[in-house]
């Protein structure tokens, strides 16, 4: 929590959040030509923000982008916000709002989260339906191979379409699928509205991206849900989804308990 607040406390640090909130994925050479910060400057500001992971990165070819990561923030919120009277947290509050909208910039949401278990046991929650409708309330069937489909079951609906796959699948490493299909019986179930429902349906399949990796007794996940259509009104949805999903994952697995209402 100490690096979290020294991060904060720097006003150029704060503008570099604040310009990735206006633009996530921004590689270093485009951070700085948006601020009027020497490139050593952004660099270390960037070191600082990203040992307080508020900053995680993600390779693309030679260049590393740049996204906000509402990880710590949530933390603060789970431990401070909820707990004391929010007029006097308003402005931490209304930050932790700020890093959770999805950008209208590149439409991705990207999050880093350090778990206390193994990678097997995190592989074994990201993949085994006991575990999966515990802290998500979503049930898979596959068999975890690349190319082979999955099927997704949520509040009784079952949906399974052929363009529903395994992406990569790389044990206790990495685990990428296809989003699932939005039908009419998945729209019913969580009551969209029908226009929504047809918008959603008419955009192009997204994919989720599970990286694992070991660090001591800890495990860094990054999880990095991309490939939405411009404009696209999907991340700001799974945007505010993610953080709880994620959470919740963390709680069952370091607690051996879901967060309240999570669970069943």
């Amino acid at each position: 929590m100490d690096e979290v607040f020294k991060a904060l406390a720097d006003a150029g640090r704060r503008r570099l959040l604040d310009s990735l909130n206006a633009r996530n994925g921004q590689s270093l050479r485009e951070l700085c030509a948006g601020l009027d910060m020497a490139r050593q400057s952004v660099s270390k500001h960037l070191a600082v923000l990203e040992a307080a992971d508020l900053v995680t990165t993600v390779r693309s070819g030679r260049e590393k982008l740049h996204y906000l990561n509402a990880a710590p923030i949530n933390a603060i919120a789970e431990r401070w916000i909820d707990r004391y009277d929010r007029g006097r947290v308003r402005t931490l509050a209304d930050l932790k709002r700020a890093l959770e909208q999805e950008p209208m910039g590149n439409p991705e949401f990207v999050y880093t989260t350090y778990i206390g278990t193994t990678p097997e046991r995190l592989w074994q929650a990201l993949t085994d339906p006991a575990f999966t409708r515990r802290y998500w309330g979503v049930g898979f069937e596959s068999d975890w191979k690349v190319g082979s489909p999955m099927v997704w079951e949520e509040r009784g609906v079952r949906i399974a379409d052929p363009e529903q796959v395994v992406l990569e699948s790389d044990p206790y490493r990495r685990l990428s699928y296809s989003w699932h299909t939005f039908t009419p019986e998945f729209a019913e179930a969580w009551e969209l509205d029908e226009k929504v429902a047809a918008q959603w349906a008419g955009e192009r399949r997204s994919k989720v991206t599970f990286d694992i990796e070991p660090l001591g007794r800890m495990v860094k996940l990054t999880v990095v849900h991309d490939g939405f259509d411009p404009g696209s009104t999907l991340p700001e949805n799974f945007g505010e989804g993610w953080p709880q999903i994620l959470s919740s994952l963390k709680t069952l697995l370091e607690t051996g308990e879901t967060l309240p209402g999570e669970d069943g």
